[in-house]
């Protein structure tokens, strides 16, 4: 990972750097500064400022110039990155993946960078909630989608290798010792035992699932329900946020969607929403046709790729757990991450068992 260089030195020509910070306790007066530089032709006393709140690591908020936006070209999403989100993210990754994704029609347009975030394009629609993310009509396109995007080629720098283990490690190495309060250090330990142990569980969750030679691709990673918008009127669906995409495995990026279905938020999730064998065997055909290239996959392969997927929910579980812990200690966003960290890594030690004994 990288978090020194600028993220001004990724921009080409026509690209626009703002050297502005824009602080917690003035949101708005920073988005004004960055506004101007942006779209100078705005009158600031006609923008409506809407910020969005289910996000848990980033701050966004959605500048309307105008009453209509439909189309999405007077609308400008300005996302202020999380307290020493930089720790966990490669920027210039994800910046450069954006403007990759972009020209491919699968990313919104970068408008600018400043000191700690970036806006760009604003795509009509709704995101999905656990209701939808079942309906006929949209599934198809998530499925079809993220298969175009496990079919882009980044270029032959950059490396081929699954994210996932390294991103555990990464989360791994930045869990402090001890925790910042005693409160904190008292709840990891009584919940999770010590950083020995997730590591030591780290090593067997790698040895068990290397066995299982899923491809590796382009992947989203991070595929949550309010990261896919679907836009009725056109009947398409476009994903955001690409803080996480990189190569990783198959399996792991359709699991995560998967597990994403049991809820919206911390209060919210029901892993009796966890969806089935039969609805995850459509959905897994349906990617097949675009991802192979066929009319028809085989059931050997639709049958492969559905264990793969419940192997690789596992890591899903388990590096979102830890990051959970990380974000308990570095965040200032109002949000219970160590309930999180608890549901995440529970879900992960309920179902490594039948899992591993898949594998062995």
């Amino acid at each position: 990972m990288s978090i020194s260089t600028p993220p001004r030195r990724l921009l080409s020509t026509g690209d626009k750097f703002v050297p502005v910070t824009i602080e917690e306790n003035d949101l708005f007066g920073g988005i004004t500064k960055v506004l101007k530089v942006l779209r100078p032709s705005w009158p600031l006393d006609n923008v409506k400022f809407k910020t969005f709140t289910d996000g848990i690591t980033n701050k966004l908020v959605a500048c309307q110039f105008g009453e209509d936006s439909s189309d999405g070209d007077n609308v400008v999403l300005v996302r202020i990155y999380g307290n020493k989100t930089d720790l966990l993210i490669d920027r210039n990754a994800e910046i450069r993946n954006i403007k990759i994704l972009n020209v491919l029609g699968m990313a919104p347009k970068i408008y600018g960078v400043f000191e700690n975030g970036l806006a760009y394009q604003y795509y009509p629609g709704v995101t999905l909630n656990p209701d939808t993310v079942l309906d006929i009509k949209i599934w198809p396109l998530v499925a079809q989608q993220m298969a175009r995007m496990h079919k882009v080629e980044l270029g032959k720098e950059i490396r081929k290798e699954p994210m996932v283990w390294d991103k555990i490690e990464q989360f791994l190495s930045l869990l402090p010792e001890p925790f910042g309060t005693e409160a904190k250090q008292i709840r990891f330990s009584n919940s999770f035992g010590s950083i020995t142990r997730l590591r030591i569980e780290s090593e067997r969750l790698k040895l068990h699932l290397t066995k299982t030679e899923s491809p590796i691709v382009f992947a989203h990673n991070d595929l949550l329900l309010g990261n896919v918008i679907y836009n009725e009127h056109k009947g398409i669906v476009h994903f955001i946020d690409y803080e996480y995409a990189t190569y990783n495995y198959q399996a792991f990026d359709i699991a995560n969607h998967f597990n994403e279905f049991v809820g919206l938020s911390i209060d919210d999730m029901d892993y009796n929403r966890y969806p089935n064998k039969e609805f995850q065997t459509m959905w897994i055909q349906k990617y097949l046709v675009d991802y192979l290239n066929v009319e028809n996959p085989s059931d050997e392969s639709i049958e492969k790729l559905y264990r793969e997927v419940q192997h690789h929910a596992l890591a899903s579980h388990f590096l979102w757990g830890i990051w959970s812990l990380v974000q308990y200690e570095l965040s200032n966003i109002d949000f219970d991450f160590g309930r999180y960290a608890d549901i995440r890594l529970n879900r992960y030690y309920k179902l490594k068992d039948k899992v591993f004994k898949e594998l062995s």
